[in-house]
């Protein structure tokens, strides 16, 4: 099994696909201790409006974000890469506690240390109410997205 610290820069474009797949991966586990594991013990985060540093306010902040987002999956999609920085789009649905559905947008940009560790994310996200009827990440929570049929990020 590929995980996100077993790939190390310098980035191809195979082993940045790969890197943002394991990466999707471990947060739809919603495991807020393996995801932090992914990050450099000192690891800068912005997250839309929320500025951590290190791996337990990332650790933290994940258990307050899963416990408050219900039924999270998760699709990332690799949009550029260079030698050590990967930039990401993703999408994901939750359910909030009024059983309200969600959908995110958003671009996360990435900085990897030599070991594969992220010591930098950049997340701006926006969310849209959405009907249940309209999800598309129908997936078993808590599993990784099957590999077919893809799923295709697009504007709406």
């Amino acid at each position: 099994m590929t995980t996100t610290t077993s790939i190390r820069p310098p980035f191809t474009r195979d082993t940045a696909v790969a890197k943002v797949r394991a990466a999707e991966d471990a947060w739809n586990s919603r495991d807020p201790v393996r995801v932090s594991l992914a990050y450099s013990e000192d690891s800068t985060w912005r997250n839309r409006d929320q500025f951590l540093q290190g791996r337990e306010e990332i650790r933290e902040f994940l258990t307050r974000k899963w416990a408050k987002e219900n039924d999270y999956r998760l699709v990332k999609d690799l949009w550029a890469f260079d030698e050590n920085r990967i930039a990401v789009r993703f999408q994901y649905e939750y359910r909030d506690a009024s059983e309200q559905w969600w959908r995110a947008y958003g671009n996360e940009l990435w900085e990897f240390d030599s070991e594969g560790l992220m010591r930098r994310r950049e997340a701006s996200i926006n969310d849209v109410a959405i009907a249940e009827s309209d999800r598309k990440f129908r997936w078993p929570l808590g599993e990784p997205r099957p590999k077919e049929p893809p799923v295709v990020l697009c504007v709406s």
